[in-house]
């Protein structure tokens, strides 16, 4: 059994002998290992957008699973430490049903045996806010609340690393992904989760709902084992935001806004160059609105990133994503490569 195992054991036991209950009643979901995710996260609402959101780093696989919830209208919370999972949903219900989130945090550490081995942080989509650091938490451990946030850290290398958190998350600038990246980039800086580092994750959901929980979620991203996780983190929100814009591209190419279109793509391209994907649809857009001599370059540069399109173009006019013309197509092959 390893040291951290032993710890679990000795840390659960000690407060199920306190509280008087039975460890897999208190702690943990019958016929479930405790799932200890020492960590530091934050919680946060963006008060131009409402958007709602959760940010985690671990020296512990896979900790998107376990600590970030959050529902569009509604609220967001973490649950970490020894993790009892039901705060999530528990939270979220009692906060969907109208209970601020100091109510709610109340309520269910209230009611939780395990309470001591606890933290917890919520913030409702009023931009209200509750944390809770238990006393048997391993030091150093603790949290801070702001206006529309809460950051809170346990395990951690000394007792700088949530007011670094703190600090940085109100001092920065951009929208929510980037300010709750910017807290973790601050903690990591003072040191971290005394292990190391292991996962991560990001989930923001949008600040009303519309019904459609699919349609609500803003971004759900999760490292779940990487040397440099928080690192892989903004490389993926970079991603996103890229992502972002060729949606925004091919709306525009909906509305026969070519010019906004390619401006969208431009722009994917520029945060990310050689995503090959990228050049490939921006070079097929121009060339479907019969702009194939703007459109070859970028032929030529996807046909190099990854041969697979050169393959795939003669495809594409069947199903009208690139012109039903055989001189255009020759033209487009031609910027393949020599020896096809």
């Amino acid at each position: 059994m390893s040291v951290e195992r032993i710890t679990v054991c000795l840390i659960l036991a000690t407060t199920c002998v306190i509280s008087g209950s039975r460890p897999a009643a208190a702690v943990t979901p019958p016929g479930q290992p405790a799932r200890p995710a020492h960590t530091y996260s934050i919680v946060a609402r963006d008060p131009q957008t409402g958007q709602l959101g959760v940010a985690v780093q671990s020296h512990w696989f896979s900790v998107g699973s376990a600590v970030p919830w959050a529902e569009a209208g509604v609220g967001a919370v973490a649950t970490q430490s020894f993790v009892r999972i039901e705060y999530g949903p528990e939270g979220l219900d009692a906060m969907r049903r109208g209970a601020a989130a100091p109510d709610a945090l109340a309520r269910l550490v209230g009611a939780d045996p395990g309470r001591d081995v606890r933290q917890v942080a919520m913030v409702d989509a009023g931009g209200r806010v509750a944390a809770h650091t238990g006393a048997r938490c391993i030091r150093a451990a603790g949290h801070q609340t702001g206006k529309g946030w809460s950051v809170q850290a346990n395990l951690m290398l000394d007792a700088s690393v949530w007011p670094a958190m703190a600090a940085a998350y109100e001092s920065a600038r951009g929208d929510l992904a980037e300010r709750m990246l910017i807290a973790l980039e601050a903690a990591q800086a003072q040191g971290g989760d005394i292990r190391g580092r292991q996962s991560a994750a990001m989930l923001i959901v949008k600040g009303e709902s519309s019904g459609k929980p699919w349609a609500d979620k803003v971004l759900e991203l999760r490292i779940e084992d990487h040397p440099e996780p928080i690192k892989e983190l903004r490389r993926q929100v970079t991603l996103w935001r890229a992502y972002e814009h060729m949606n925004q591209g091919d709306l525009a190419v909906e509305k026969n806004d070519i010019d906004a279109a390619v401006a969208h793509y431009g722009k994917a391209e520029a945060l990310f160059p050689e995503m090959d994907e990228f050049v490939f649809w921006h070079a097929a857009t121009l060339a479907q609105k019969g702009r194939l001599d703007d459109a070859l370059p970028l032929f030529a540069k996807a046909f190099r990133l990854q041969p697979g399109w050169f393959l795939l173009a003669p495809r594409l006019p069947d199903v009208d994503l690139l012109p039903r013309d055989k001189a255009a197509m020759e033209r487009i092959l031609s910027a393949g490569p020599r020896d096809r």
